[in-house]
């Protein structure tokens, strides 16, 4: 089938009722997520997990999907409006974007936003769509040991590019990985690491961790930091014009052109995400834009360049994940969680073995983003007034969803313990300021990684060199090792520049 094929028949899934009242469900969330400050995608499609077990497959990796890319569309209007990021990738449109609404040109600002998330998302969809099977036919050259290494690439890449240090991603990985490893041997039926206690022998749930580390933890974090009450009150920018002027287009569409190729780069790669894109679109006007000088006064490009970016990351987010079985995000991670729980096993084979669901996905992201565009421009007042929702309401719901959401997976009072006790690990990181996203891509992908090991050593009937031996496997763990080097090196200088002057003093 060639690529007119795949996607009429992508079309024929994401066009059923069903699957589009999916898209546009989850397009309504994300964008009610993405305007709320603290409950990003992250802690949604946690918290919403457990409904994909009763969901069929196409429709649950739809909604999933759709609250991921919608919450792009969301952070944006309060970023704007109220001088208040509701997503972090939204925080550098803010710059911009509220001096423009200051300006009285709120309406052109959430036009440009829409226009250039609207073409960023259909350029990214489309890049995704064009190499999806160039690269599975390339995976379906990997054996176990080049499988076990791409997953040791992947695991790396993602804490490479993170924000922490090194040593606390790889820590945090680890401890990913040892969790992962909780529960009933598949080999041996031998219990791991169980304390004798009954409830563990199945493993550790992921949704019960998901919903921790990111749902319960960022809710206690904001109910401790952040008085809510007063911010949204702040005053509302007035919406009028939302079509943009000859000289508005003029300016912003080649924002919109470097703003979509820098973020659909940076959102194939690992660990990247849509904030690294969002503010790599801002400093990339801030160096080439002809109206460089404005920004920061309210200059479309300041708007245009991010909200690009961010957009084509979400959909170019999708590739490793799709096409490899790769998360190269948090939100990968449990869309790749998702796919298990659907018993859909991740990687080159999903294109062969669920086609409908793999082109399904791909087709309603071009529905999804037509849909945000309708509901964020004509919709801009309701959802404005949705922020006045009480915060000691919605915290207290959420926290009940999570644990009604923990317990039914499994109908395991446990879960509820164990979501307790991951919400205080989520607390306790994010105080100490470090991502726990290291920390769910080693429980997702562990057994992944130990059954691709375990498969190789017995295609090698034990022997070790088959990891090093393979060429590609080589170049993959080298790859691996070049990676961590770079992120150890400016770490390494300043160390050493420090002590240097410990000594010269």
């Amino acid at each position: 089938m060639d690529l007119f094929d795949n996607l009429a028949l992508g079309f024929a899934t994401a066009l059923t009722w069903q699957n589009v009242g999916y898209a546009l469900l989850g397009c309504l969330i994300g964008t009610f997520i993405g305007l709320l400050p603290g409950l990003g995608p992250i802690s949604t499609v946690a918290m919403l997990l457990p409904i994909t077990y009763s969901l069929p497959p196409a429709g649950a990796l739809i909604l999933l999907a759709s609250i991921y890319y919608g919450a792009q569309y969301g952070g944006s209007t309060t970023a704007i409006l109220l001088k208040l990021p509701g997503e972090s990738s939204s925080a550098v449109t803010m710059i911009d974007g509220h001096e423009m609404a200051r300006q009285g040109r709120a309406g052109v600002a959430l036009a440009t936003a829409a226009i250039g998330s609207f073409i960023a998302g259909s350029f990214g969809v489309l890049l995704l769509a064009t190499v999806a099977e160039p690269l599975t036919q390339v995976a379906f050259l990997f054996g176990p040991a080049e499988y076990f290494s791409l997953m040791v690439l992947g695991l790396v890449g993602s804490i490479a590019l993170s924000s922490d240090t090194i040593d606390k991603s790889l820590g945090l990985m680890v401890l990913g990985l040892l969790f992962s490893l909780v529960g009933t041997d598949v080999n041996s039926g031998e219990y791991r690491f169980t304390g004798n206690i009954s409830d563990l022998y199945d493993g550790i749930e992921l949704t019960a961790l998901a919903m921790g580390v990111f749902g319960v933890a960022e809710i206690a974090v904001n109910l401790e930091q952040y008085n809510r009450e007063r911010n949204r009150n702040a005053t509302l920018a007035k919406v009028t014009q939302l079509i943009p002027g000859k000289e508005d287009i003029r300016r912003m569409a080649p924002a919109i052109a470097r703003g979509t190729a820098i973020g659909s780069l940076l959102g194939a790669l690992p660990g990247a995400g849509v904030t690294m894109a969002s503010f790599a679109g801002y400093a990339l006007e801030k160096k080439v834009s002809r109206h460089k000088g404005e920004l920061g006064q309210g200059a479309i490009e300041g708007v245009a360049g991010p909200e690009s970016a961010n957009n084509a990351a979400a959909q170019t987010n999708f590739i490793s994940l799709l096409t490899l079985g790769i998360p190269g995000s948090a939100i990968m991670a449990l869309l790749l969680g998702a796919m298990i729980i659907q018993d859909i096993q991740p990687g080159p084979q999903v294109i062969s073995n669920h086609p409908a669901v793999f082109w399904g996905l791909i087709a309603s992201m071009w529905i999804g983003n037509l849909m945000l565009v309708v509901l964020n421009l004509p919709m801009v007042g309701i959802w404005v007034k949705m922020l006045r929702v009480p915060y000691r309401i919605l915290f207290p719901v959420i926290l009940v969803f999570c644990s009604v959401g923990a317990f039914t997976v499994r109908a395991s009072v446990f879960d509820i313990y164990l979501l307790g006790a991951f919400g205080i690990l989520g607390y306790v990181l994010i105080k100490l300021e470090v991502s726990p996203v290291p920390l769910l891509m080693g429980m997702v992908l562990g057994p992944m990684l130990e059954n691709s090991f375990r498969r190789a050593l017995m295609v090698s009937r034990g022997d070790l060199s088959i990891i090093y031996s393979r060429p590609l496997s080589l170049g993959l763990l080298i790859a691996a090792g070049l990676l961590i080097v770079i992120s150890a090196y400016p770490s390494m200088v300043r160390k050493r520049k420090a002590a240097l002057s410990e000594e010269s003093a």
